[in-house]
């Protein structure tokens, strides 16, 4: 049977840290003692077992916690200050543990037999041991960190690559594609004969979705401004094939800021809204609601629910685009954006929230 990659990176990574902290457990904790000309008391031992462990909790604590959370979002000063509070305890620690197994007169009796022993304190030596222990400890566990953070990024780098590929692919093909532009321009075709003027501000703006299609879609970012800008021209152009039985009720905001947002990134929504939201026989009602507050963007629709042709090319579809674009959020907006979507109670009418945090 054939082991998937992932699990098999899994165990690999489980068993380079066994390995790692046999190895280190072997050269710093196991070979100096065993060189000493004495012998070495049974609680030296257990000591050296409760600072392997006391190490490994700092060296996690640090590797997925403390770093991750706090010197990798520029929370420097935060870092350090844990940092000093982890020194105490460590040392803190360490101190209790030998007071409570006696190892301090135990270990003085190993070396000196026949002397009376006086506590005078910590050995300067075994604190430096001890604190460059510490520091080892957090320098493997933060250069660790680091390392796994590069290759997450680059992974996502390199994802976000692949997916607007497939994304301008897939909006080519189920929106912006020959059938749309067809219609379209038969619709400016007919406008010639009736309103010229109409149907010249159509080119127009089907010319700046072309534009915008082709240059800002390259990008991984655009202003905010010009996504609603495609966003009014698309919704003009779907317009012009509607009929009196649809009632449109837009509320688009323009932005203020100069915000940035992922080109192309709304269309699915507006796509399905007049993809189900429109019947020639039945009267029905499309909203689109675009709002930004600060810098977070609130994004809306809602629309009935009618059946397509089976052999529509709207219905082989199956939804392209919005699985494109619940996976671009997820890699584009992690932990920054909330989308919800679902029906109503009565199963006629279909609506879109969507939240994202742009700052």
């Amino acid at each position: 049977m054939t082991i998937p990659i992932q699990n098999k990176s899994k165990r690999v990574s489980v068993l380079i840290h066994i390995l790692g902290w046999t190895m280190l457990g072997i050269v710093l904790l196991l070979l100096s003692p065993l060189s000493w000309r004495v012998d070495v008391p049974m609680q030296y031992w257990w000591k050296q077992i409760f600072l392997g462990g006391l190490l490994s909790v700092i060296f996690y604590v640090n590797m997925l916690v403390l770093v991750p959370r706090f010197l990798l979002r520029d929370k420097l000063y935060m870092y350090l200050m844990i940092l000093l509070i982890g020194v105490v305890f460590y040392f803190g620690l360490i101190i209790y543990f030998e007071n409570i197994i006696n190892l301090p007169e135990i270990m003085h009796n190993a070396f000196n037999p026949g002397k009376p022993y006086k506590p005078n304190g910590r050995w300067v030596f075994g604190d430096v041991f001890h604190l460059m222990l510490f520091l080892l400890s957090l320098g493997i566990s933060t250069s660790v960190a680091s390392v796994q953070k590069w290759q997450k990024d680059d992974a996502i780098r390199k994802e976000l690559d692949r997916q607007r590929i497939n994304t301008e692919l897939s909006y080519l093909k189920a929106q912006i594609n020959p059938h749309f532009f067809f219609n379209t321009l038969n619709n400016i075709y007919s406008l010639t004969n009736l309103d010229v003027k109409k149907a010249q501000e159509a080119l127009l703006k089907l010319s700046r979705m072309m534009r915008y299609v082709l240059y800002e879609n390259q990008k991984d970012e655009t202003l905010l401004s010009k996504e609603v800008n495609f966003i009014n021209d698309y919704i003009e152009l779907m317009k012009m094939r509607l009929s009196a039985k649809v009632k449109l009720n837009i509320q688009v905001e323009a932005p203020k800021e100069d915000l940035v947002i992922a080109p192309m990134l709304l269309l699915p929504f507006l796509e399905n809204c007049f993809k189900h939201g429109v019947s020639s026989q039945q009267e029905s009602e499309i909203l689109i609601k675009l709002e930004v507050m600060g810098e977070t963007l609130f994004f809306e629709t809602r629309n009935h629910i009618f059946p397509l042709h089976p052999d529509s090319p709207e219905a082989q579809e199956n939804g392209i685009g919005l699985v494109n674009t619940k996976r671009r959020l997820s890699l584009l907006y992690p932990e920054k954006h909330r989308l919800k979507f679902g029906k109503d109670e009565s199963n006629e009418e279909y609506w879109v929230n969507l939240t994202i945090d742009l700052s």
